[in-house]
């Protein structure tokens, strides 16, 4: 999951958590949204900690000694 799809489902799940007043008989919106929210913070949190580290990779190199040589022709 990617940070958008995990801001995606936090979002998602507030809204159905917060703002909506609808009743489905055997579900509870509510807890759906919560679940929702749930699972994007923890998602959020794994994608940090996974795809973080690897982004700060630091590469250092040799330098290269490079020689210029002139030729001068007779």
């Amino acid at each position: 999951m990617g940070i958008g799809a995990s801001i995606f489902l936090m979002v998602l799940g507030a809204i159905l958590a917060f703002a909506v007043d609808f009743h489905i008989g055997g579900l509870d919106i509510d807890v759906v949204g919560w679940i929702l929210m749930i699972g994007g913070a923890v998602g959020l949190i794994l994608t940090t900690f996974i795809w973080g580290p690897r982004r700060r990779a630091v590469v250092t190199r040799e330098p290269v000694d490079y020689r210029v040589e002139e030729r001068t022709e007779l």
